[in-house]
């Protein structure tokens, strides 16, 4: 008779918990009711990019021109459809005509379309800022960083 009393108390036990971790999960879902929605609606809202943000290419014929002293660029082309967008060709660029742009919408259906010559290059993206018709939509909120205190791996991440 023993074993059968320490059998219902351990179903009781069992069971208490497992009531509770439903009582937990239900709190938690309830308090995310009251919160404001993360995503938005991209056609009509784009978020604005960091100032760090590296996007399309960008060509600027008005540079290289000034700087043809030496060698001819005679054709230059780049392969969206490979690039990493690791901002490398803008950072050891000669002659500093090439820098990047706040533009990410690049899809097509075609992957040949995404290979830019220097005129496609050389086209300036629309500002998002700038268009009426789009509500623009700030996507992280900047952290303030102490610049006194001296950075290291428990400090970086706490914030």
């Amino acid at each position: 008779m023993f074993p059968m009393v320490t059998g219902f108390m351990n179903y009781g036990q069992q069971t208490i918990r497992a009531a509770r971790y439903i009582g937990q999960s239900f709190i938690i879902t309830l308090s995310h009711t009251n919160r404001l929605p993360v995503t938005i609606q991209y056609p009509y809202e784009k978020s604005i990019m960091s100032e760090r943000f590296r996007g399309r290419i960008h060509f600027e014929f008005d540079k290289y021109w000034k700087d043809i002293q030496k060698k001819q660029l005679l054709n230059y082309s780049i392969d969206f459809g490979v690039c990493i967008f690791c901002g490398n060709c803008v950072e050891y660029c000669p002659t500093n005509c090439l820098s990047m742009t706040e533009e990410y919408e690049l899809s097509t259906y075609d992957r040949h379309e995404l290979n830019y010559n220097q005129i496609a290059l050389g086209r300036l993206p629309i500002s998002i800022i700038g268009d009426y018709t789009i509500q623009t939509v700030r996507n992280s909120t900047p952290i303030q960083i102490d610049k006194e205190n001296s950075f290291d791996s428990r400090t970086i991440t706490n914030y």
